[in-house]
């Protein structure tokens, strides 16, 4: 290293399809560049070249940095980045959002660790980082016990730089390894798709902050997993075999401690109504019109997602959130038949409400856990199903109540406008998921041919 002299070059719109702006330098005679992807990003960098060169700093002749540049760059690692990446999304993250953030940094982190002695175990690793380091408030603002301080600081001194993620070899192997699970398994689908948008978003955090030139994860030809949308029709129960179960469920538990008898009207709000469950588990009294006779309705507004207390700000298990997709203050209105009024009626007369007004609640008067009425659901299947039927995927979990709703207003002539409204999706959406569920459709198609072209025997 030795004193040489500097001139900075000023900013500089490149002539790209992508908008991006450039700062070159001299260092002896040798020059130096780099681009960035905005103008305030590129003057920051040209400012600290600058302020370098003011302060009588050392450039290298091969990299034409001076040395508190060069310091910078290795400082940066992926971890300490991961970091700063889950500080900014987490505050507007749902609690859903941010589990899944948590688990995806948690892969790639681990698969960015460089071989260091005094590695501790893959199940230390993946606990320290899952539970403590990718949770805010953080490690600095939380006692933690000792030997997760001893792993997180492994952990950060084992990071390899995040500019590594530029090299495709490594960027590659990266994608690689979300594709397998701890035990050396194919991943789901959907789980690696989740874990890769991730990373892709962090990646372009990364260049927003100046860290990364460019995205180097979507210049990867990687064969992303194929992922289907579409509802199994398998999981569709008909009418009667609904009514058979909702019938068994009031069942479990005995008829006394009501354990069953309490979530009828829960199951019945995903069938007759096509609730999901949270937007079922959050339905309060005051959000119902149940005439004596005649068709109803529900104004829904709330939904109560189970999703773990460390996700939740208030420290709750179950958030308390706006409809799923939708503005917090929007509200969506669904009419529903006269079977679901009388069931809820009945529901009210015999259980009243929580003290909140909500119309499903435990026991003791709390939120009803997913575990649980997943649980009620899997011991009515067992009393309501033949023991073939029971090992099909027939409405093997709850929301499948919901999937049997949509499958069967369809496959009755509704608008599918009319159902996407219900339902609260949209009918690109609905036509997608439920195509296969569509039995009837195929026929009706085939008659109406064979109908025109009798006309022109």
């Amino acid at each position: 290293m030795k004193s040489l002299d500097v001139k900075v070059w000023s900013v500089r719109k490149r002539d790209t399809k992508t908008p991006s702006y450039g700062v070159r330098w001299y260092v002896a005679g040798n020059v130096f560049s780099d681009t960035f992807r905005t103008k305030a990003l590129a003057d920051h960098y040209r400012s600290k070249l600058m302020r370098a060169m003011r302060d009588g700093e050392e450039f290298d002749s091969e990299s034409g940095l001076p040395a508190s540049l060069q310091e910078e760059a290795a400082s940066v690692t992926w971890y300490s980045f991961a970091l700063r990446y889950l500080a900014m999304k987490w505050p507007h993250a749902a609690p859903n959002t941010r589990d899944g953030i948590n688990e995806s940094l948690t892969s790639i982190t681990l698969a960015l660790l460089d071989e260091r002695a005094g590695r501790p175990s893959d199940t230390s690793l993946r606990r320290a980082l899952r539970n403590w380091a990718f949770v805010l408030p953080g490690p600095d603002a939380r006692e933690v016990p000792d030997d997760v301080l001893n792993v997180l600081h492994w952990v950060a001194k084992a990071s390899r730089p995040l500019a590594d993620l530029a090299d495709p070899a490594v960027a590659r192997q990266v994608l690689d390894s979300l594709k397998l699970k701890l035990d050396g398994t194919a991943a789901a689908a959907e789980t690696v798709r989740r874990k890769r948008r991730t990373l892709v978003n962090a990646a372009g955090y990364a260049v927003d902050l100046g860290e990364l030139q460019e995205n180097p994860i979507t210049a990867i030809r990687w064969q992303k997993p194929k992922v289907s949308n579409q509802v199994d029709p398998r999981v569709v129960a008909n009418p009667e075999q609904v009514r058979n179960l909702l019938t068994a469920v009031s069942y479990v538990g005995g008829y006394r401690r009501a354990r069953g008898r309490r979530l009828v009207g829960l199951f019945a709000c995903m069938y007759f109504g096509g609730l999901r469950p949270a937007e079922a588990v959050g339905l309060a009294e005051t959000d119902l019109a149940l005439p004596d006779q005649g068709w109803g309705s529900a104004l829904l507004h709330r939904t109560r997602p189970s999703v773990g207390r460390k996700w939740t700000d208030t420290g709750e298990t179950h958030d308390d959130r706006g409809l799923k997709n939708r503005p917090t203050e929007d509200v969506r209105r669904v009419p529903i038949p006269p079977q679901l009024v009388r069931v809820l009626r009945e529901h009210l007369d015999t259980f009243g409400t929580a003290t909140d007004g909500r119309l499903f609640f435990s026991e003791s008067g709390a939120v009803v856990p997913s575990s649980t009425y997943y649980r009620v659901w899997q011991e009515a299947r067992a009393l309501a199903l033949p023991t073939a039927v029971a090992a099909s995927p027939l409405a093997s979990r709850p929301y499948d109540l919901r999937h049997s709703a949509l499958s069967t207003w369809l496959n009755a002539g509704v608008d599918p406008t009319e159902v996407a409204e219900r339902a609260g999706n949209s009918v690109e959406v609905l036509l997608t998921r439920y195509t296969k569920c569509l039995d009837g459709r195929h026929e009706v198609a085939n008659r109406r041919i064979e109908e025109l072209l009798r006309e022109y025997e």
